[in-house]
């Protein structure tokens, strides 16, 4: 029997899951590490913390399914993307990781824009200058810590520093180092006129590959502290988000999915780059070979939920821990008492700025409506229909580029949630369903590296093996019709705030 095992190495913890070839799961595990914010609008984690994170959870995924290691094919490495992992000359990191959400980097977005050139910045990168991609944030240890600068000798991404550890090697693949704003993304390589004009040496960058190339092997070192074989094949693997695609069967064109983790997305496969002039959404280089994708993203998804119940639902909280269930399970049936459109209650999730449509740094979460007749209960629907409203947001601009999708397949901790589902259902007033297995981007990197390694003969193959719908909710119409008119009021609410979060 040949196993594969994906690995995601996430923003609130790392899972490792084994997979059979039938994508089913074997076993998993994770294991959470924190967060760091020294400064508001800052956001840093350790990559160390990563680092025993893999190593703890793929020794006990070995230990439960009590198989041979000999017989794992291959690994997949998944990961959150943009964050900035420093190196020196001896493979030391050189300060904590500069995650995705942070937004310090206003200044040097500037700086890259003017060095560049706006136009010439998006026909190469696709993108404009964002203070969530890797570039500013490279700028910004220059500007700001160029002691730490001068020592530095490798740039790596979260699951490419993982991929270091296991295998030696300094490699990254297209979907991952697209989000850095260094890459050529019609070309899939390395833009050396970005790189030439930010004055950042190339040889400081990884190997760049196609998702589903052999990029290593993992070390002897390596095996020793994970419980794997040595010699065991590590391929390209994905950014999160296009491995979730991967595991969500996204890889024709046409084809959406919608993913609530702790940001939120929406994804389209696309067979030809198209670059949104405006910079709203996102174009990336897919894990599909010769492939890409766009996607607009929502930063505050589940990380509003996660929020509001680390700070309002203490009681769920211990009454879910008494009867031995997840607290959000509670809180949805909180939610769900309350009708369609939380009674006049809107909540705007900009807790971390925002990037899709509005690109602002400096946005920020919003309560809007509120009364005395209203409960918390309105507050906890408002918070879910205010994050969906906001990946509405990003499906209204793809459906823009031509795209009419009459079916997203939903996955992430949100898409758990029948009634989050549902919401989104009649938001975007298409059928909403989900893939039989909810292991998402783990599964997808496992998927790679079962083609990377000749498990599969392709990505077709292996998608058409682990891949099948699962639940299916329809939109209601009479749920539809309040979304629609509160949307533009969510829409509106934004537009008369903006000057004032420049004032906060």
């Amino acid at each position: 029997m040949k196993y594969l095992l994906g690995i995601d190495i996430g923003t609130s913890g790392t899972k490792t899951v084994l997979f059979d070839r039938g994508g089913n799961p074997i076993s998993s595990s994770t294991a959470e590490y924190p967060l760091y914010q020294p400064e508001i609008g800052w956001a840093e984690q350790d990559p160390q913390d990563w680092w025993n994170a893999v190593c703890i959870t793929i020794n006990q995924v070995i230990k439960d399914s009590n198989i041979n290691p000999e017989s794992i094919s291959g690994i997949g490495l998944s990961g959150q993307m943009h964050g900035l992992v420093m190196l020196d000359g001896n493979g030391n990191v050189l300060r904590k990781s500069i995650i995705w959400c942070d937004q310090r980097t206003a200044k040097e977005c500037v700086e890259i824009t003017e060095k560049v050139g706006e136009k010439r910045l998006i026909d190469i990168t696709a993108n404009p200058a964002l203070t969530g991609f890797t570039a500013s944030k490279i700028l910004w240890v220059r500007n700001n810590e160029p002691e730490i600068y001068e020592k530095c000798r490798k740039i790596l991404l979260p699951k490419d520093y993982i991929r270091y550890m296991l295998t030696g090697e300094f490699a990254t693949e297209v979907s991952d180092a697209s989000g850095m704003q260094l890459l050529d993304i019609k070309n899939r390589c390395w833009s050396k006129e970005v790189l030439n004009a930010l004055d950042i040496p190339i040889e400081y960058l990884g190997d760049v590959h196609e998702s589903i190339v052999v990029s290593g092997k993992v070390h002897k070192k390596a095996a020793e502290v994970t419980g794997l074989k040595e010699n065991t094949p590590v391929v390209g693997g994905a950014g999160d988000q296009a491995a979730g695609a991967i595991g969500n069967g996204i890889i024709k064109s046409g084809q959406i999915s919608s993913t609530i983790g702790t940001s939120g997305v929406v994804f389209a496969h696309l067979d030809e780059p198209i670059i949104d002039e405006k910079g709203r959404v996102h174009t990336f280089c897919h894990a599909v070979p010769g492939a890409w994708h766009m996607m607009g993203v929502t930063q505050g998804a589940g990380l509003s939920l996660k929020w509001f119940r680390d700070n309002f639902c203490t009681n769920e909280i211990e009454v879910a821990k008494g009867m031995g269930i997840d607290p959000y399970v509670l809180m949805t049936k909180e939610a769900e008492k309350v009708p369609a459109g939380s009674r006049g209650v809107i909540y705007l999730p900009y807790l971390m700025g925002e990037r899709t449509p509005h690109l602002n740094p400096k946005a920020k979460g919003v309560f809007f409506g509120l009364s005395a007749a209203h409960t918390k209960n309105e507050m906890l629907r408002a918070v879910i229909e205010g994050v969906s409203y906001s990946l509405l947001d990003c499906m209204e601009i793809i459906k823009d580029t031509g795209m009419n999708p009459t079916n997203v397949m939903v996955s992430g901790g949100g898409g758990k949630s029948e009634l989050w589902r549902q919401i989104l259902a009649d938001m975007f007033n298409c059928k909403v369903s989900t893939n039989k297995s909810s292991e998402g981007p783990a599964l997808g990197v496992a998927l790679l590296a079962g083609v990377g390694t000749g498990v599969y003969k392709d990505i077709d193959e292996a998608c058409s093996i682990a891949i099948s719908e699962n639940s299916v909710q329809f939109p209601k119409e009479e749920n539809s019709l309040v979304y629609k008119r509160y949307y533009e009021i969510y829409k509106k609410i934004y537009d008369d705030l903006k000057g004032t979060f420049e004032l906060l």
